[in-house]
């Protein structure tokens, strides 16, 4: 917002940065999946803090926002644009996980070089002063450069950050992690139209709530963010959601960690439902939720008629010992089934969280567990991940105060690299056996069961199979995990990690082209393949679609009235079927989200 007063700018610049592939490149796509949520909030309390003209009447607070997974990010204009503002500036590297911090501190090299004021903030910085005994040295070498650290939320907190910049005041560290803010009231987390417009899904994120009740010793949230769970009200989700609508974002990803133990979730569902039904606000929605979450009254119901349309779960293990061991005794392996058949009944997609190198883990084992996926669990997409000790988390704790070995490279803690040791496998053994469990799970035939499995029931088969597609193309083919993929991946030959050579463009562009035409070409016949199996399947096979006695409306009360008898989930063969029944949540339209 401009404001007529002023005679000079403060630039604010928000960037989320990307990470390094294993050649040194930052990982980039043209389209990444979802935007950073971070970054939504940060922009949100910016915006605020520029409306409300904190620096005083005569400073306008100019802010930009640069998502750096799916955009270059212009170093050189960042630079030029502080330096003749007349007032400075600040840029904070934000939403930082312990992957992203290398990179980010590579992005801060030439900002300081320029002795422009940066600040990093996130979970790497926030997990490591919680859970450790003294500061780490990659976030000593960062004081060291000049950067100033941020631990802890910024609602509250962040118009003292603007003003000690502005005045050339930034302190060594802010630390914030003794008191969580509330969120209800804060600013509305935002970002504008053109950065969502570089999602796959051209969808928005909002934190509804933030915190975790349970005991993970992998987590990080619980030590970061707490134990108990903090919420937006219902006000301000309808503000969000509105403000989005208004640019014509409808799809949305809540990150809340456990949607379910949001203590206002209702509240926040039934204004949902009031804006679908009362005003015709087609929004659809992720959320993710515990695997006994599903026992809690009316809740499974109200996200199907609120526009839910599929389900983050964490499933983590389907061995008791495993799931012992990494203190998740909210999850019981013989619910499993019984809680994907409900979600799946209500056609909501269930994506679950999956861990291999838990302790009691064998490549055998690893692979058997795999086949129990498939066989007898009704789950749709499976998001696979290595053990790593995050920092922030009880694991990364404990192997640091025992001196157990852990990779010092942060840049490989995204749960695809093997980054610590195991007592029953060698690093090769458990980097193997991660990769092999993509290609065991999204095989050709059990993709063919997931489809047969929707044509009968459940969620629209091209809908689960866009998702599936997507999956088995980043994870089998561009390599890299899900979570952190995109459409159509952008090596810039000059983003380069520090201390690695650039390449000679006549090295650089033919081995690009290479890895493009032998990366996207099989990847293409691929997907042929599969879209034309999922039509035969649907066309020629006709599976019978099974009529499920799920509710056309939410039951009203305290109490959810008995459970109406459920289907069972067919196997891979179907006798012909009659005309398929709509699901309840489809005749609201078919939304793809990510």
């Amino acid at each position: 917002m401009s404001n007529s007063k002023a005679n000079k700018q403060f630039v604010v610049v928000l960037i989320n940065p990307s990470r390094y592939d294993d050649d040194g490149y930052v990982v980039q796509w043209r389209r990444s999946l979802m935007p950073s949520n971070t970054l939504a909030v940060l922009n949100g309390l910016a915006v605020d803090a520029a409306k409300r003209t904190v620096l005083g009447d005569d400073v306008e607070i100019v802010v930009d926002v640069y998502d750096e997974s799916n955009t270059v990010v212009p170093m050189g204009k960042i630079i030029r644009q502080i330096r003749s503002a007349g007032g400075g500036g600040l840029v904070c590297l934000v939403g930082v996980q312990s992957n992203q911090f290398p990179r980010a501190v590579d992005i801060a090299r030439p900002l300081r070089e320029a002795d422009i004021a940066v600040a990093i903030g996130g979970f790497h910085v926030s997990g490591c002063l919680q859970m450790l005994p003294e500061m780490p040295p990659d976030l000593k070498e960062a004081m060291a450069m000049g950067i100033t650290l941020f631990a802890g939320e910024a609602e509250g907190r962040f118009d003292t950050l603007l003003a000690d910049a502005y005045h050339g005041q930034l302190r060594d560290l802010y630390n914030y992690l003794a008191e969580p803010p509330r969120l209800e009231g804060a600013p509305t987390p935002s970002l504008p139209p053109e950065i969502l417009r570089r999602t796959s899904g051209n969808s928005a994120t909002l934190d509804t709530s933030r915190g975790c009740p349970f005991n993970c010793k992998f987590c990080t949230i619980i030590n970061v963010q707490g134990r108990k769970v903090r919420s937006r009200s219902p006000d301000d989700v309808e503000r969000a959601v509105r403000a989005y609508h208004r640019e014509g974002i409808t799809r949305f990803f809540f990150t809340d960690d456990n949607f379910a133990r949001n203590p206002g979730w209702e509240r926040i569902l039934d204004r949902l439902i009031e804006l679908r039904e009362r005003e015709g606000i087609e929004l659809s929605f992720v959320v993710q939720v515990d695997s006994t979450s599903y026992k809690i009254p009316r809740l499974v119901h109200k996200l199907a008629t609120a526009g839910c349309k599929w389900v983050f779960i964490g499933l983590e293990s389907v061995s008791p010992e495993n799931l012992a061991s990494a203190g998740k005794g909210q999850n019981h392996v013989e619910q499993y089934r019984e809680m994907l058949q409900m979600w799946h009944d209500v056609c909501i997609m269930t994506q679950v969280g999956y861990i291999v190198g838990f302790p009691f883990d064998t490549s055998e084992s690893i692979e058997r567990d795999v086949e129990v996926l498939k066989n007898e669990l009704p789950v749709h997409l499976v998001k696979f991940a290595c053990l790593i000790p995050l920092p922030g988390s009880v694991d990364h704790r404990n192997k640091l105060l025992a001196g157990q070995w852990m990779d010092p490279d942060m840049n490989k803690y995204n749960g695809e690299k093997v980054v610590t040791d195991h007592p029953r496998m060698s690093p090769t053994e458990w980097q193997d056996a991660f990769w092999r469990t993509w290609e065991q799970f999204y095989s050709d035939e059990h993709i063919g069961t997931i489809l047969r499995r929707c044509e009968a029931s459940g969620p629209k088969s091209m809908r689960v199979l866009t998702q599936v597609v997507r999956d088995m193309f980043l994870a089998r083919y561009e390599r890299v995990q899900p979570l952190d993929g995109g459409i159509i991946r952008r090596k810039v030959r000059t983003q380069r990690r520090f201390g690695m050579k650039r390449e000679n463009p006549l090295v650089f562009y033919p081995r690009r082209l290479w890895e493009v035409l032998s990366c996207y070409l099989p990847a293409v016949w691929h997907v042929a393949r599969l879209v034309g199996l999922r039509w035969w399947i649907k066309y020629v096979e006709k599976p019978a679609r099974l009529q499920l006695a799920v509710p056309s409306e939410v039951p009203p009360g305290p109490e959810l009235a008995a459970q109406p008898q459920r289907a069972t989930l067919p196997d891979a063969t179907f006798a012909t079927a009659p005309e398929p029944l709509p699901c309840p949540s489809d005749d609201r339209g078919l939304v793809e989200i990510g």
